[in-house]
């Protein structure tokens, strides 16, 4: 059961968690602005009300996660989004990271591969605020080639390797922020591609994600 009930103890304690963002190292102002205005308690069972603005991930349908704040802004931050800029996600889960983007202005399309996770969003209030989110069930190592290319991809899934088809649908100048790693843990990596079509990979911190499953889940 989930409330749609934002109180000025919910406003408090995001702003709790944006200060915590900070301390963290998070300094990108339309980050910490998005996650401030995003209701996170409407995304979990009020059950977790009391505890929806700790820094941690929590459970949701289909033995996946909403991601932890901090991963959240932290991808989001190396994403770099600007206004307007198409931005392919590949891992929808709870839609949290997905808001982040359209509230920063992004023209955001993601995909998700578990059918329940995808069936149980459409039921989501907080999706009619935000219509420039374009949903769809599907394999994320395809990803959206008739709606590409993209300006930005973020993939928020622990991906062995990374996905051809993806740096195709990527814009030359285009970003893609990638965990990649096969075990428990997995290192950030920023990948730019160039004008002549080659990768300039940059690394970053160490975090543990769900795995990247190819296929669909039904």
């Amino acid at each position: 059961m989930r409330t749609y009930e934002d109180s000025y103890r919910h406003k408090g304690l995001r702003k709790q968690l944006v200060d915590l963002l900070k301390q963290k190292g998070i300094t990108d102002e339309r980050v910490l602005a998005a996650i401030n205005n995003i209701p996170r308690h409407f995304f979990l069972d009020s059950a977790f009300d009391k505890v929806a603005y700790e820094d941690r991930a929590f459970p949701i349908e289909a033995d996946q996660t909403i991601s932890q704040p901090y991963t959240v802004a932290y991808q989001s931050q190396l994403l770099d989004v600007r206004s307007f800029e198409k931005v392919l996600e590949i891992g929808t889960g709870s839609s949290y990271q997905s808001m982040v983007l359209a509230e920063m202005q992004a023209q955001v399309f993601t995909i998700e591969r578990q059918k329940k996770l995808f069936d149980v969003g459409k039921k989501f209030e907080l999706r009619k605020k935000y219509l420039n989110i374009k949903y769809f069930y599907g394999d994320g190592f395809e990803g959206l080639p008739t709606y590409g290319p993209f300006d930005k991809i973020i993939i928020t899934a622990a991906a062995p390797f990374i996905p051809p088809k993806l740096i195709e649908q990527l814009k030359p100048g285009g970003k893609m922020v990638i965990p990649v790693g096969a075990g428990d843990v997995q290192q950030m990596l920023r990948l730019t591609k160039m004008p002549d079509g080659t990768i300039q990979r940059e690394q970053f911190e160490n975090f543990s994600f769900v795995p990247m499953l190819d296929g669909k889940n039904a």
